[in-house]
């Protein structure tokens, strides 16, 4: 099949927009499917995961391949809780367009925004469909408005609905200015109703404007008042698209089998295929200042992202790729320059969901599967051994909640340790980590939900029962003065002795990281220790002094110290160096920062108030409100998560189940001087 003819695309949106149910609608009319599978009957192909089934939401991105007229598209299946963003944000790395999905009642919800945001950070076109017209409240216009006044979308619609609510019966094709209304099976094409025809060439007429903005033939076809070819409208329309200049708006009601088919067109019509999306650029492994590029061709060196791992437990750990350029092959040896080490391909696998078809090669453009890979990771560059280049990584957001966690039976320890191990390797949003001071395993992750269904996938997939303890908030620690500490280590006890001296000044790094700089003049402490000191340094800052926790924003300026010709060694500097720093910063009035989150309230009028005194508080900081929809608000501000444990029942409660939130981690701030002190407290009496 040509590269034309291909399309990588990702289904993305809020939660509840109804991604999976459009996602089931292309896949029965383009054949994969010979039913229509229901969220929440729990036999969505996609959401093929027990934990999915059970709650009526996608956590996992799923990836399926399938066909519509003469073109093959690859579709990403993502998640819309903030939980599981990871799972957006890998996705979005690999494919080429977006169909962001709006609901017409809930129109911009606030992880609507979020999921806008990850697709502008990878500057990857998108078309938008309008979901759910049959919903009471629905409101086509209100949600295009909204996207463009909170995206910034230049949303432009290319379709009209025709009616809404109970009364939604189809749409109109502005381009072509056709209707269509739908059975459960096909769609109808009719004349343009008499009541819609003055509102469908007016909207048709505003389409003609936008796209005359992008395109010099039609500005002049439009001045001069002639009739403008539909085709030249459509090709500067995916022109515009494929640039950003435009978001194309679609509508429909996918769980009513309206609009879908019109959907798959756009999808053709107006999203890149690899060649649109052209090369890919990457850094030279032998000199970074210099860059490569890929070329969608498999004459091209080989090039593909590892953007994803699942444990199967048919065919053990399955490693996503895409294939950016060149040709992949059963046995071929590939080069893993994240890693520096080369690899060999096992069997390849086209995946349809839960099931998969072995294939023997694939080329630019494929997402597939590869078995038997022991090294690669999610983020991994796979390249041709005899050109290396390494490609842009995936942002991992950082993670924001732990938890203490231990089998039920001391006998199930090392099962539980490999069920981590590997839950760990396939979610890099998702971390462990031993504490030999406590000897207890701490999980981390993105949020509560998302640790929740951790732990269920380790009883059900792994038999492990496990016990957790309280939720307990990754702090930091650093400094708030600048101190100069000075520390010299001796011990004599027969024959060689331990001999080391330094001088460091301790500074306030605000928001830079940790910052290391050697002032030594005349070998009063020789170059080789140097590098002991610093490398002692980092290892005392990441198990932190204060109470634990890992330490950040210090710039540690090394200014004097001694050595002995022969007592002084690596590890004497070593020790003597995390002391000085472990007194310094018991001196640079430390404190504790605790992480802030971005919190964002949908909430119906009637409950401003409810919802604003809680979040006071809970030490929140209510920075906007605005009009959400007709009789509902929008809350932006910040709050500090140790604060929000439990707040979804707390809303839930306060709301009468109306209001929803949104959660991301923003930044890590200054725990006020009570607070912390309560903090150290409870720390010390659990020790």
């Amino acid at each position: 099949m040509s590269l034309n003819k291909l399309r990588n695309i990702g289904i993305a949106a809020h939660i509840d927009a109804g991604k999976t149910t459009v996602t089931e609608r292309i896949l029965f009319f383009t054949g994969v499917s010979r039913r229509m599978g229901e969220v929440h009957d729990g036999q969505a192909t996609m959401d093929f995961m027990k934990q999915e089934q059970e709650r009526g939401i996608t956590i996992a991105s799923a990836a399926i391949t399938t066909n519509w007229k003469d073109s093959q598209i690859n579709i990403i299946d993502t998640p819309g809780h903030v939980d599981f963003t990871i799972e957006v944000e890998r996705s979005l790395r690999v494919i080429d367009g977006v169909v962001a999905l709006f609901c017409a009642v809930g129109g911009v919800e606030p992880q609507s925004e979020t999921v806008w945001n990850q697709a502008d950070r990878y500057r990857v076109p998108r078309i938008a469909f309008i979901n759910k017209m049959d919903r009471t409240g629905a409101e086509f216009s209100e949600v295009v408005e909204q996207m463009n006044k909170y995206l910034d979308a230049n949303a432009i619609p290319f379709q009209l609905p025709m009616g809404a609510e109970e009364h939604f019966i189809g749409t109109i094709d502005l381009i072509e200015q056709k209707a269509y209304t739908f059975t459960d099976a096909e769609r109808i094409e009719i004349d343009i109703p008499e009541e819609y025809r003055e509102k469908s060439i007016e909207a048709r007429s505003y389409l003609v404007e936008k796209l005359a903005d992008f395109n010099d033939e039609i500005m002049e076809l439009y001045i001069d008042e002639k009739e403008i070819p539909n085709d030249l409208l459509k090709t500067a329309a995916r022109d515009a698209t494929l640039k950003l200049l435009i978001t194309p708006v679609f509508t429909g009601a996918a769980y009513k089998n309206k609009g879908v088919q019109l959907l798959l067109d756009a999808i053709i019509d107006y999203l890149p295929s690899p060649i649109d999306v052209g090369a890919t650029i990457g850094i030279d492994i032998d000199d970074p200042e210099k860059t490569q590029s890929r070329c969608p061709s498999p004459k091209d060196p080989f090039s593909a992202l590892a953007f994803k791992l699942i444990n199967d437990p048919y065919v053990g750990q399955q490693t996503f790729i895409r294939i950016f350029s060149g040709k992949l092959t059963n046995g071929i040896l590939l080069y893993n320059s994240t890693k520096g080490k080369t690899e060999r391909v096992g069997r390849i696998f086209r995946i349809r969901a839960k099931d998969r078809e072995e294939i023997s090669e694939a080329g630019p453009g494929d997402i597939v599967a590869l078995v038997g890979m022991k090294l690669t990771k999610t983020g991994d560059t796979l390249c041709d051994p005899a050109h290396k280049l390494f490609l842009e990584n995936i942002h991992i957001p950082p993670t924001v909640i732990e938890l203490k966690v231990n089998p039920d039976k001391r006998r199930d320890q090392s099962k539980l340790g490999e069920a981590l191990a590997k839950l760990a390797n396939e979610d890099p949003s998702f971390n462990v980590r031993f504490d030999e001071e406590t000897e207890e395993t701490i999980v981390a992750g993105m949020g509560e939900l998302h640790l929740e269904i951790i732990m269920d996938r380790i009883k059900h997939e792994f038999g492990v029962e496990v016990v957790i303890g309280e939720p307990s908030v990754s702090f930091r620690e650093t400094i708030t003065a600048e101190v100069e500490s000075n520390y010299k280590h001796t011990k004599q006890s027969g024959g060689k002795g331990q001999y080391a001296h330094t001088v460091m000044r301790l500074e306030p790094n605000g928001g830079e990281g940790y910052e290391f700089n050697n002032k030594i003049k005349g070998g009063v402490i020789p170059n080789e220790f140097i590098s002991s000191v610093n490398k002692s340094i980092v290892k005392t800052m990441e198990k932190g002094i204060l109470a634990g926790f890992p330490v950040v924003d210090v710039k540690v300026v090394l200014v004097d110290g001694s050595h002995h010709a022969v007592d002084s060694s690596d590890m004497a500097f070593q020790v003597c160096s995390s002391v000085c720093f472990k007194n310094g910063f018991m001196k640079a009035s430390p404190i504790l920062l605790e992480p802030v989150m971005k919190i964002e309230v949908n909430t119906p009028d009637d409950y401003i108030g409810n919802v604003v005194g809680d979040l006071n508080k809970r030490r929140g900081k209510i920075e906007s409100m605005r009009r959400y929809r007709k009789g509902s608000q929008k809350l932006n501000g910040t709050v500090p998560l140790m604060e929000m444990f439990g707040y979804a029942n707390a809303l839930r409660n306060g709301s009468s189940g109306r209001a929803n939130y949104s959660m991301e981690f923003y930044q890590y701030m200054p725990i006020p001087a009570a607070t912390q002190e309560e903090v150290l407290t409870k720390i010390n009496e659990k020790e």
